[in-house]
């Protein structure tokens, strides 16, 4: 009988290494995966890993899919250092393009381009509030945040439905449930002439140098991962729990909601139907990938992005699934859990005791 017995001391070189083993798992397991289908797992791989890469402007639409999972991924890994599970990251980035939306919409031809901040502000508002009911709900009434944050990404998505169907709907639109395309003034600054890049990508990195030195710099960040670490040594410092409860919640909230202001006023330029792209869930990921690092977190959101982009591609020049891509996802996930597994343990047989002798 196989069983897992706890290493004395787990190895802090496969702490770190480890993601790249994970991903070196995926990539042997996606040549299978591709065999098995009847695809050349060369090419496969190539629309994976090299595609996304060979051009200025592929690198451009690889930054474009990077921002909103790195922006997002950190906003969780202020909650999951903190041990609030926040799974409706989803959901608050959905809200969030709502209510973006609702300052974009009130633009027009002639409205000033500062209009880009409030807009902004209002996705981070959005995001907060949305992932505030989760926060509420747990303090006031210890229930579990995964539920409630998960449960409320299905309220977010029938909301979204609603507004883009009714009182929101483009009435030029065709009968198609989505808004009018937002003026020009509401759309994002770009960084480059011909790449669909914003300054998202500057405000995404920005946020990487932040959460670095909120996390390892400052009590305020110490307290939140002490809190997640050891709750009872938090209570003993001082440290108070409800407070790095909803720091952790609106914190996240509010990033995944800047990412929805982001993606509505920037390459998609209106709200629709097809705003939920599963960043939300990916951006999970990301954040266990990166090893909860901000910096790691860079390097994760760029290889998640590599799989929607791929995903894409093998779509229309494979033949394959869109849905290759949450396949290649899942894949990563349960190859970084099971080598984190084995780090932490490791596998015993243990055998079965002899049967008892009879009696005399």
């Amino acid at each position: 009988m196989l069983r897992l017995e706890p290493r004395p001391q787990p190895s802090k070189f496969w702490g770190y290494g480890s993601p790249i083993l994970a991903l070196l798992v995926t990539v042997l397991i996606g040549i299978a995966l591709f065999m098995a289908l009847g695809k050349d797992p060369v090419k496969g791989l190539l629309v994976f890993f090299w595609e996304p890469i060979k051009s200025q402007y592929a690198l451009g639409e690889l930054m474009v899919k990077a921002t909103p999972l790195l922006l997002i991924g950190l906003g969780l890994a202020v909650c999951f250092r903190s041990n609030v599970w926040n799974i409706g990251a989803e959901g608050q980035y959905l809200i969030g393009a709502i209510f973006a939306s609702g300052v974009a919409l009130q633009a027009e031809a002639t409205t000033s381009a500062w209009i880009v901040l409030p807009i902004l502000l209002a996705g981070v508002v959005g995001g907060m509030l949305w992932a505030g009911i989760a926060a509420l709900l747990r303090d006031k009434f210890n229930a579990s945040e995964i539920l409630v944050s998960l449960m409320l990404v299905y309220v977010a998505v029938l909301v979204l439905s609603y507004m883009v169907d009714s009182p929101w709907k483009d009435p030029l639109g065709h009968n198609f449930p989505q808004t009018k395309n937002f003026e020009a003034v509401t759309h994002i600054p770009r960084l480059f002439k011909g790449s669909r890049v914003s300054i998202g990508l500057l405000i995404a990195l920005v946020g990487v140098a932040v959460l670095w030195v909120f996390l390892f710099r400052t009590r305020a960040g110490f307290a939140q991962q002490v809190g997640g670490l050891a709750p009872a040594a938090a209570r003993y410092a001082g440290f108070s729990s409800r407070k790095a409860l909803w720091i952790a919640l609106l914190t996240s909230g509010g990033a995944a909601g800047l990412a929805g202001a982001l993606e509505v006023a920037g390459p998609l330029g209106q709200l629709t139907p097809y705003v939920p792209a599963g960043y939300g869930f990916a951006a999970i990921i990301v954040a266990f990938v990166g090893r909860l690092h901000p910096v790691g977190m860079v390097f994760s959101a760029v290889l998640m992005s590599m799989f929607y982009i791929g995903g894409e591609l093998a779509q229309s020049r494979l033949g394959l699934p869109k849905s290759l891509t949450g396949v290649f996802q899942g894949l990563l996930l349960f190859s970084l859990l099971a080598c984190d597994t084995l780090i932490a343990y490791r596998v015993r047989l243990k055998l079965a005791a002899p049967a008892a002798a009879g009696a005399k």
